[in-house]
């Protein structure tokens, strides 16, 4: 059972959602949240597997609570993710640089809300070429990151290549089908190369990537 909490200021959404996710037989809603600050609670104390955060909420925003959460090593099997009401929102990138996993529009359809939290419950990132790639892309450039150092000179060629697909979206099984590899080797080398540059997740992957120059918002255009 994946259980999950929701935190947003306005009790109609979180209505909404518990009422899509609680009629799947494989999900459950723990826990609700109003502001960030009782969603790190609620975390601590629940425990859930997923954590569905807005992204602009009174007091300790969305952003600061995915911050504390995923720093927390009570909570490193809590995967977050931010709601927010637009797909361009510099909030949002601030976010996946401090550990969420993804991020959700707030008018998104209910199927689509259903697998984001099963994808995110599994560990995988909610990683999508036609959005989450023009949010990095608009707002690396900006974001002041530290270098990434020597780090990517440790991958072998074959996992750049790997990395160069995650970062332009695919998942596992796209990144096996382009470079004609079995799905579990695809995963293994996704594995190996997150061990080898200490990254939490393919969202904290795909925005090294972009940061170290690695690849840039131009590299993979849309529908190519």
């Amino acid at each position: 059972m994946i259980e999950v909490l929701l935190a947003d200021d306005q009790g109609l959404v979180r209505a909404g959602f518990r009422s899509i996710l609680d009629d799947e037989a494989d999900i459950t809603v723990v826990g609700e949240a109003a502001d960030g600050a009782r969603a790190v609670s609620a975390c601590r104390e629940l425990r859930p597997d997923v954590a569905l955060l807005d992204v602009r909420m009174p007091g300790m925003d969305g952003l600061e609570a995915a911050r504390r959460i995923t720093a927390d090593p009570r909570l490193d099997r809590v995967r977050v993710v931010i709601l927010t009401t637009f797909d361009l929102d510099e909030y949002v990138y601030g976010a996946l640089r401090a550990g969420a996993t993804g991020f959700l529009l707030k008018d998104t359809e209910p199927a689509e809300l259903i697998h984001a939290v099963r994808v995110a419950a599994r560990g995988d990132a909610l990683i999508t070429p036609s959005v989450t790639r023009r949010l990095i892309g608009e707002f690396a450039g900006r974001a002041q990151a530290p270098a990434p150092g020597p780090r990517l000179g440790s991958l072998t060629v074959r996992e750049r290549e790997v990395m160069l697909l995650v970062a332009a979206g695919l998942s596992n099984d796209e990144v096996a089908a382009r470079l004609v590899l079995s799905p579990a080797t695809a995963k293994t080398h996704v594995s190996r190369i997150m061990s080898k540059l200490d990254v939490r997740d393919r969202s904290q992957l795909v925005i090294l990537a972009y940061e170290s120059g690695m690849v840039s918002p131009r590299w993979m255009r849309p529908g190519s």
